[in-house]
């Protein structure tokens, strides 16, 4: 019983896109007819059943023959023979000879109901699989495996938003907007699937077609907190900050210990020229959230120049070190610390901080004359 295991290298496998690999030689050598027990490497050594296969033909080469040949490399999936090589060491643990011999395998993948082993739900594998490459943000493998589940079965309301959520992730609104279409003619009360659709039109800037769409979404359920947030933002790029800002107001009584609602009421309020307000819902992000990984670097750094247009330098520049102890190359905080820093007089530190603006950026000319500045006023 010939069995195969396949790796993230060879993703085209499960979708069916790619029905070809090389492997070295066996003992007993593949021949034409032979049935293939194919197992797929999901994490650590769990393996899984992808499909069971017939050879359709066996090419037999030496080494010396496959280790040039860019063209073969390519269709086992690598950028070069170079790169195939150096995956072949891998996977053979050494040096590999000129006259070992290899074996290009063609088969076909079988229908399940022509199995001879165990049968295995091949959409639930194929899911999970996509789920765990989307998961690991691997988004252009991910599609191609939600993709291939959707063959499957084309009505899989689970499958058609997290194609729709992968393909909004890549850029392709168009179709992600047509998955969440077709998924909605299924579940058309589906709130969440209404918000996503809301979410990939704003982002392809069809803004009233979002607010549209999220108007949907909140007759279904006026308290989805995600709902909310999203209708918050959408109201915000377009420009209503006073109804963006009742939406903030009515989520903060719905999930008042979420540190993103009230970030984004702080930008909000920054951007509406309530400082002050803006001030006490960036401190209330802060106090929410349970460890530094919630903290939003950037909204400490809006609350940084919300400081400095109150005149409260002191406060600013605690901000603004804040935010640089979480991201210290961050050169937009670098430059705002060493700002602060001139108007406090403390020339030769702002020189330090635009110092380290430069060694990241060399020909930001901003760094450049507020450095020039602070020399003059040594």
């Amino acid at each position: 019983m010939p069995i195969l295991s396949f790796s993230s290298q060879d993703i085209d496998i499960i979708t069916g896109k790619k029905t070809m690999t090389i492997r070295k030689l066996w003992k007993t050598p593949l021949k034409k007819g032979d049935r293939l027990y194919c197992y797929w490497n999901l994490v650590s050594k769990e393996k899984k059943k992808i499909f069971e296969a017939k050879v359709l033909d066996v090419q037999t080469i030496p080494f010396s023959d496959l280790k040039d040949n860019d063209e073969l490399a390519r269709k086992e999936g690598f950028e070069s023979a170079v790169e195939m090589v150096k995956d072949f060491k891998k996977m053979y643990a050494g040096k590999i000879e000129d006259s070992e011999l290899f074996q290009i395998i063609y088969f076909e993948k079988l229908d399940v109901n022509d199995w001879k082993g165990d049968k295995i739900d091949e959409k639930a594998m194929i899911t999970q699989r996509a789920d765990i490459l989307f998961d690991s943000g691997k988004f252009d493998k991910s599609t191609m495996c939600y993709d291939a589940a959707l063959r499957i079965d084309p009505d899989d309301v689970y499958l058609l938003n997290k194609q729709g959520d992968n393909l909004s992730r890549l850029g392709h609104f168009d179709q992600a907007i047509f998955c969440y279409d077709k998924a909605l003619k299924i579940e058309p009360h589906n709130e969440y699937i209404l918000n996503n659709k809301a979410i990939a039109l704003l982002n392809s800037g069809k803004l009233d077609d979002a607010l549209k769409v999220s108007d949907i979404a909140l007759t279904i359920n006026p308290n989805s907190s995600i709902v909310l947030y999203w209708r918050g933002f959408i109201l915000e790029v377009l420009g209503k900050f006073d109804e963006a800002l009742d939406v903030y107001d009515h989520l903060i009584l719905i999930d008042s210990e979420n540190p993103e609602v009230w970030n984004s009421r702080g930008n909000l309020l920054s951007d509406m020229g309530k400082l002050e307000e803006a001030i006490k819902s960036f401190d209330r992000a802060l106090e929410v959230c349970f460890d530094d990984s919630e903290l939003d670097v950037g909204s400490i750094n809006r609350m940084g120049n919300a400081y400095i247009d109150l005149g409260k330098l002191d406060e600013a520049l605690e901000c603004f070190n804040t935010a640089i102890s979480l991201e210290k190359h961050n050169i937009d905080f670098l430059l705002n610390k060493g700002v602060v820093l001139m108007e406090l007089g403390k020339f030769e530190e702002a020189v330090e901080s635009f110092n380290k603006v430069l060694l990241k950026s060399p020909d930001n000319e901003d760094a450049f004359f507020l450095k020039e500045e602070c020399l003059d006023n040594l």
